[in-house]
Parts: C-alpha cells; structure tokens; sequence
C-alpha cells in the first residue's frame, strides 16, 4: 500500500491531467478509434487536425497515458488496448465508423519514400519521357535500376520497370531517384487501426466497403425483385403499369387466338385473315398462276413490295424498346445513386 502511494505522488499532475482529458473524451462521444501517426510531420499533423475539427477530435498523448485511461474506462473501451503501438493517437466523433474510415481515407496525400523504407507496394516506373536534358541524371537513374537513355534530346524511361517489390527495402539512390520523377510511393495520412462503436470493434478490413460493388450489388437485387414481382403477378406501385400492360398485351393475345369478335381485336383478325388469304393464294398461284385472278395478283406484288419497309419499321420500333429499357434502367440507377449519396 505504502509502495503504491508513493508511486503515485511521483506521477506529474500534466499526465494525471492528460489521463483524465483521454477519459473525459472517451465518455463524451460515442466512437472512439486509434489511429497511427507514423511518418506524418508534425504541420501536416496540425493541418489534419484542424480539418477535422468539425466531425472529430484528434488526441495526440503519449502511448502509456493513453493506455492508462483506456484501463481505468468501461470493459468495452479496454478491448481497444491491443490496438496501442508504436505512434498512436486518439480520435472522438460522432460519425458512424465507415463514414470516419471514408472520410480519412480520403484526407491521405501521396508521399515520397525514404531511403531504408520499407516499400509498401511493388513500385513501378513507368516507361516515357521525362523532363530531364541529357546529363549526370542519365547515370543516376541508371545506377538506381531505372532503365534510362537518351532520345530526342531528352531522358527517357525505356520500359516499364518494377523497380522494387512490396516488402523490399527501398536503397537510398532508388528513393532519391524517385522524388527526382515525381514517383510517390507512400500515402501519408491518420491511419485507422479500429474503432468502437456501442461495443462493438470494428477494424479496417470490415470497414473498406467497395462502394461500386454494393452499388452494383444493389442494382442487380433491385432488377430481380422486380421481374420476381412481374412474373409473380404481385401488384406494387413500382410494377403496376408493367403488369396491366403485361395483362392487356395477354387479352389480346388470347382475343386474337380464339378468334374472339371483339371492337378491340377486329383489326388484327382482319389482318390476320388478309395474311392467310394472301398465302393460300400465293401457294395456289406458285402451282398454277390461273388459279388466282388479277386482283389477287396484283395484292401478292403489293405484299412482296411492302415486306422489306415492314421489316424496318420493326427494327426501328425494337431500337427504341431497347432505348426505353435503357431509359428505365438509368432512371433506377439514378435513384439508388441518389440513396446513398
């Protein structure tokens, strides 16, 4: 007891102050994340900071005070602990956790790598100019594995080169090289570790939604359920035209089948009488052309005239089916684009 009382009095009132402001924090918002800073200088990490300012608070404190006021918080809160390392901060908002993975995401800028870095992709030079003249450059770059001649008065790149693979260390003339081409291979940023949300932790690889898959995701479900719908005959306000046309177009249908003397179908049984007529008569006049009189004659060369200017009213008639479906589809696009933002 003694031990530990005089253990306490040696700890500086700015860290017991420190502790009790992490606390505070951890109380007063509903998500708490920890995000490593590695890497990120201290103006850019005051840049973020105040670009955060209006969705988040970002505490910066040292490993083992943060450690320590996650201990002396909530059960849930200390399941966060296994996520402290190396360079840590905190971040407070009131954003649910994908829009927060979203939106820091979003705030990293590439960044040159260091000589002695590890690269975190395969780094790929890509081949082309570049704006160097002829000069020393020429064989810096050929010293750091980066196939370079010259054309045209100018350096060149001479192929596409992966010049290190992820995982490799980057040599020192590499990395000079590539800020010299502009070439980034690091994304500078708060890189978030996991957040807790209500008890619940969730880590990166839950949080990295690929947004055009879900969307098209959404689209494909919303297709079926409506043909499920149509083809099921179950009325909703979305399918209720398809499914009166679709009702009408089979009443015809069956109209005309059964030979049904109905105002609406006349026409069509008259036409399709005329074109039964009109083949008996040609097969008729194929076996003996006496068979049929001029009248009958003259209406088969109409007929034969009319068949190809026929055939491309359909086809104008399906494109623009086909221009109206499209219509439809974009229109549903539209309004799912329109859900989620």
């Amino acid at each position: 007891m003694m031990e530990e009382l005089h253990h306490s009095e040696h700890i500086p009132a700015w860290k017991k102050q420190e502790v009790e402001d992490i606390k505070n924090l951890i109380t007063s918002y509903p998500l708490v994340g920890v995000v490593g800073i590695g890497g990120i200088p201290a103006k850019q990490l005051q840049s973020m900071r105040r670009s955060l300012k209006d969705v988040a608070v970002l505490k910066v404190a040292r490993n083992t005070l943060i450690k320590r006021a996650i201990e002396e918080s909530s059960d849930d809160v200390k399941k966060m602990d296994d996520f402290v390392e190396v360079q840590t901060a905190l971040i407070f908002t009131e954003q649910n956790p994908f829009k927060l993975f979203k939106l820091l995401e979003k705030s990293k800028t590439p960044s040159p790598i260091k000589g002695g870095m590890i690269a975190p992709n395969d780094i790929i030079v890509e081949k082309g100019p570049t704006s160097f003249p002829p000069g020393p450059i020429l064989g810096d770059l050929q010293a750091a594995g980066i196939p370079a001649a010259i054309d045209g008065g100018k350096v060149v790149i001479r192929e596409t080169k992966a010049v290190a693979k992820a995982g490799d260390v980057v040599p020192q003339k590499l990395a000079a090289m590539l800020a010299r081409l502009e070439i980034y291979p690091l994304e500078v940023g708060l890189d978030l570790r996991a957040v807790l949300e209500e008890g619940s932790v969730f880590t990166p690889d839950v949080l990295a939604i690929d947004e055009v898959q879900v969307f098209a995701d959404f689209v494909q479900a919303s297709q079926k359920a409506f043909n499920l719908s149509v083809n099921a005959a179950y009325p909703t306000t979305e399918n209720i035209s398809t499914l009166l046309a679709k009702a009408a177009t089979a009443s015809r249908n069956l109209g005309i089948n059964a030979v049904v003397f109905e105002p609406d179908v006349m026409g069509s049984l008259l036409g399709k009488a005329q074109c039964e007529m009109l083949s008996v008569a040609s097969v008729a006049s194929g076996k003996d052309e006496g068979a049929i009189d001029d009248e009958l004659k003259e209406a088969l060369g109409a007929a034969a005239a009319a068949a190809p200017v026929a055939s491309a009213a359909e086809e104008v008639v399906e494109e623009k089916e086909e221009e109206k479906e499209e219509e439809e589809e974009g229109d549903m696009a539209a309004g799912l684009g329109a859900l989620f933002g």
